[in-house]
This record gives C-alpha cells, structure tokens and sequence, in this order.
C-alpha cells in the first residue's frame, strides 16, 4: 500500500499580481472577509493617494491611470524643484516667466487639469478601498479623510490657479497694454512720469494733482525721485508740437473760457478741453501708444523743467487709490500736524472747523483707504510742498506695506485694485526687467528733490529761466554725483 506525499502549498504569485504585502496580505488581492486586514489597507490607500497620487491605482487598482497619475506627480515635482532652483541661481528668469501672460496661462490651464485628475484619482482611491468591507467606525474616517486630502491638494491647486494666476494674468493684461518694442534708457536711466488725479483719464477739467518723475538707475536699482509742483508756472517744454505752439511756455496764454492758465496742472485743459480735435492734431499716436495728448503734453513739460528724456509714464487714479491701501491692509504713517478731511472751503475764510467732515490727528496713524486718500490730498491748511512730503511718505508707506507675505495673502484684491489705479504705457516686455530692478530698490534709500522754494530754490508762481537752469543743475548732481576723490594714504 503505497502512500501519498502531502498535498504542496500553492506557490507565491509573482511579478506585479503579487502586490505589496501589507502584514500578511496584500494590497491588490486583500482577505476581504477580515474587517481588520481592509481598514489597515484602506488608510494605506488613502496616505498613498495623497503623497504620491497615482500609487494606489498601480498597487491596487487600474495601472494605466495610476501611470498617468504617477507621471502628472512626477512633472509636477520636477516643475517645482527646476522653479525653486531657478528662483536661486537665476531669479531674473522666473520674473520674466511670472509676468509673461502666456506662461501665466499655460500654467493655470496644467494646475487645472492637475487638479480634474486628483479627483478622479481620489474617487477611484475610495472606490478600492471598499469602505463596506472595513470596519464600520473606520468608514466615516477614512473618507473624511481622503476628502480632506482632497481639499488640501486638488484645492491648493485650483486655488493657486484660480485666486493667484488668474487675477495676475488679468491685471498684467489690463494694465500693460503697449506691444511696442521698450524704449532702451537713457544715459543709464530709466524715468517715468508718475501722475496722480481725482477722476478718470479723459474727464472734463480734470487736472494732474501729483506730478513727480522717478528715475531708476538701470544697473543698480537706485531710485530719485523729483517733485513737480501741480501749480509751477511757465515751464518750458522739450522740442515738439507744445513748444512750437509755445516757445515761451504757456505764459500769456489763459483762457478764461476753457479754465486754463500758465501751470501745469493746466495742461489737461490746454491740450484736450480747449481744443476741438481733443489733442489728436498734437500727438496723433498717444492712443496707439496707450497715452493720451494730455499726457504726452505733460511729458514735454517735465522734459523741459528737469532736461532728461522720459519714455513712460504710470498713471495713478486716487479715486481707486484707496482700494489699493485697503487691499494691502493699511498703511502706517507718522502724521506731523491735525488735518481736515473735506473739499474746502465754501467761501473765503471759513474755518476748517466749519467745513471739515473729519479731521486726521497728528501722530502714528494705521490709516485705511479712505483716510491715506485724505492725507495726500488735504491741502487747504498747508503748503504744496508740505503735501507733495505727504504723498511721498505715503508712496514709501505703500512700497514697505506690499512685502511679498502680505501681497500674497492678499494677492485677488491687491491685482483687482491694481487694475482700477494703474494705467501706464511701459510696454509688457519690459515689465519683467522692472520688476528686477524693483527687487535691488528695496534695499536703497529712495532719494528725493522737491522742486519747491525750500527744495530747489525755486519760486513756483513766478520762475525764472535761470531757475530752471539751476534745476537741470541739480538733477544731473542727483542723478550722477561726483565718485569721492580717493585720499592718500599716509
């Protein structure tokens, strides 16, 4: 009688249909007749879906879309480490790429569809893990849980696309508008005329209340900034249409009907208003250009009075320049002496106590939109000049405010503020080499002239050719001074 040998135990799967063994058990082919085997293998398919979306599907599930979802993880970690090695060895490649539209766009359209293919990845993930079969006070948890993960990852991605780049892309479309090839600077600097007022471009009787032309040095970043009163008279302008009409400024040229008269803040009116063709006739490539004739005029003028050439201007509307500052959450500011909120004035003499509809207390003020706006435009009680200060301080108030932790964190109201208060003609394609050179200015102390009595010497309501002489003098030593003489030693 012979006997038989003892039945052989089925020998292990091998290759991929093994799985990965979990205690005793694996992933793909689990005992799911034990509740506890399941649950441990349900919290092993969740962690995995969210550290590495596309592993549970190639452990457990359907391989070809955990390929796909390996290979999307796998770029989309590639895309991050390349940017922050970048970001350190070549910063001026990534501002260049971030304020690029295109790019902006191609990436939001990759975080969206990065996001679309973590949902589906997520769904798939709990529709393995067979939450019938685990323990029942496990289920709830293990699906808040992978919806939480879901929440953090496929959201943080939309989020990024929707509440970051969109608003950018937006902003950088509305506000740079001019296509035209940049301009290169001159004698090493770029300058920009910086205009502020009360009402929208192209209103009637609207005046430039701030002017000031900011010179940025184009290899160090260094910053000047030049005061232009809103009132100074017959000021010159460079060669062109405003000087052959007026090669002695705009004295003697008044219009009582039109409100215009020889400063300029007047020039608006003198341009636009006063004319039939709206200025056209003058400068007949502004609106190409993304300017205006009034703005161009204004150019000319600043041209004249400093004797540097000026390319570009940024248009600033106070009317939105509150928006900007609420965005930003206030700004801090040191006020020097009590000033009225208020139009003025209803007649001659009235005290400010009378009109005044609030007043600014002197000492550290955190000032919101509203208040920031009065405190650049109260001008009634004080000097010009002490207002051009003001607006200054309030300019670096701004600049200290809008740190990149705080632009971030507020980053759709700051763009869609942005969009409402800016309007300028810096072309696009400069816009990454500005942003540059706005980097190296953080760390220098902005330099300031004030083209006022106590400034410059200079007498707003009557100068003389001679003192717009002196101000050219005195922009070339603020722009260029003299290298110190080397000392001997010994």
């Amino acid at each position: 009688m012979s006997v038989s040998a003892p039945p052989r135990p089925p020998a292990p799967a091998r290759g991929a249909d093994a799985g990965v063994i979990l205690g005793e058990q694996p992933i793909r082919r689990p005992d799911t007749r034990s509740p506890k085997v399941m649950t441990r293998r349900a919290w092993w398919l969740v962690a995995m879906n969210f550290l590495v979306p596309g592993s549970a599907q190639v452990l457990a599930g359907n391989r070809r879309l955990g390929r796909v979802g390996l290979a999307a993880t796998l770029v989309m970690w590639v895309l991050v480490v390349l940017t922050l090695v970048a970001a350190l060895v070549w910063p001026t490649l990534i501002v260049d790429l971030g304020v690029n539209g295109f790019v902006l766009l191609v990436v939001q359209l990759v975080l969206l569809a990065y996001a679309v293919l973590w949902v589906v990845l997520t769904v798939d993930t709990l529709r393995l893990v067979r939450l019938v079969k685990t323990r029942p006070g496990a289920r709830p948890l293990v699906a808040v849980t992978a919806i939480l993960g879901l929440v953090l990852g496929s959201g943080g991605a939309v989020y990024a696309a929707q509440q970051l780049l969109a608003p950018a892309r937006e902003a950088l479309a509305s506000i740079f508008t001019n296509n035209a090839p940049p301009v290169p600077p001159s004698n090493g600097y770029y300058n920009i005329l910086l205009l502020g007022a009360d009402s929208g471009l192209g209103r009637d009787s609207m005046r430039f209340d701030s002017i000031s032309v900011v010179s940025v040095n184009a290899d160090t970043g260094a910053v000047h900034i030049t005061g232009i009163p809103r009132d100074l008279a017959h000021v010159p302008f460079s060669a062109g249409p405003m000087q052959d009409l007026y090669p002695d400024g705009l004295e003697g040229h008044i219009s009582q009907t039109c409100g215009w008269g020889p400063g300029i803040n007047q020039l608006m009116n003198a341009v636009e208003v006063c004319r039939e063709d709206r200025g056209a006739g003058l400068y007949p490539d502004a609106a190409a250009n993304s300017s205006t004739p009034a703005i161009e005029a204004t150019k000319d003028a600043a041209e004249g009075i400093l004797g540097i050439e000026i390319p570009y201007y940024a248009f600033v509307d106070m009317k939105g320049f509150a928006d900007i500052v609420d965005a930003l959450g206030g700004v801090d500011i040191t006020v020097q002496e009590r000033l009225p909120k208020g139009g003025g004035p209803a007649y001659d003499g009235q005290s400010a106590e009378d009109w005044a509809i609030g007043w600014i207390e002197a000492g550290p003020q955190h000032m919101d939109g509203d208040t920031a706006q009065w405190y650049a435009r109260s001008r009634y009680t004080t000097s010009d000049a002490d207002r051009m200060r003001r607006q200054r301080e309030l300019q670096q108030a701004i600049l200290a405010q809008a740190n990149p932790a705080n632009v971030l964190t507020r980053f759709q109201e700051v763009a869609a503020a942005g969009e409402d208060l800016v309007q300028t003609d810096i072309p696009s394609s400069l816009l990454g080499f500005f942003v540059n050179l706005a980097v190296k200015a953080k760390d220098q102390p902005v330099q300031t002239l004030e083209l006022t009595l106590d400034g410059a010497g200079i007498d707003t309501d009557e100068p003389t050719p001679e003192a717009y002489a002196h101000v050219r003098e005195l922009i070339q030593q603020a722009l260029y001074p003299p290298s110190p003489t080397p000392t001997p030693e010994g």
